[in-house]
């Protein structure tokens, strides 16, 4: 309860001028009591659900980018920074959220850009059991550091073991673009982190 009025400017929270203008102190406690009982008390089972679903988002990025590192990236090493695919998971979970089906109605294209090229290593579909209402691109960046580029440079030309290839180092920042596949504008929301 908030009291609005015209309070003398003297003593403006004297007892006897609320008593004067209808507000009794048993009436102030009780609805401060009141709103004790109606503010909603966080869903623990929300919270945990949401946690069990951004960590198996994590292993679901993790595990593209482990089945991608011979096949499509050509490298025996993919390193990640430190809670990169946990961000990725929660900003996933964020954009899936004010959508009709959540996370459900999602379709997750993974990328990879190294350099000036962006190579496809695959498509995850979160349900299969309903029909998509947007598709997310996540498009992950190499780091850009010049000791990899001089040691790729002598392991390309042979110099060292042909058993040890160049290790794929990913930036902290990746880009996410949602495109919602119900709208009749096809509306296109792409963040930069």
């Amino acid at each position: 309860m908030v009291a609005t009025g015209s309070l003398s400017s003297k003593n403006p929270g004297s007892i006897s001028e609320l008593l004067d203008h209808g507000f009794y102190p048993g009436s102030l406690i009780n609805d401060f009591d009141y709103w004790d009982y109606v503010v909603p008390e966080p869903n623990l089972n929300e919270v945990i659900f949401e946690e069990t679903t951004c960590q198996s988002l994590v292993k679901m990025l993790e595990n593209c980018l482990s089945k991608s590192k011979q096949t499509k990236l050509g490298c025996s090493k993919v390193l990640v920074p430190e809670k990169l695919t946990q961000r990725i998971a929660q900003d996933v979970l964020r954009l899936a959220s004010t959508e009709p089906c959540g996370l459900r109605g999602c379709v997750l294209h993974v990328n990879v850009e190294v350099g000036n090229v962006c190579t496809k290593l695959d498509r995850i579909v979160c349900d299969s059991t309903v029909v998509p209402t947007f598709e997310l691109t996540l498009v992950f960046k190499q780091e850009n550091c010049s000791w990899t580029s001089f040691r790729d440079f002598f392991f390309s030309r042979g110099r060292f073991s042909s058993s040890l290839r160049r290790t794929l180092i990913l930036s902290s920042g990746f880009r996410l673009v949602k495109k919602k596949l119900y709208s009749l504008i096809g509306t296109t929301v792409i963040e930069e982190c």
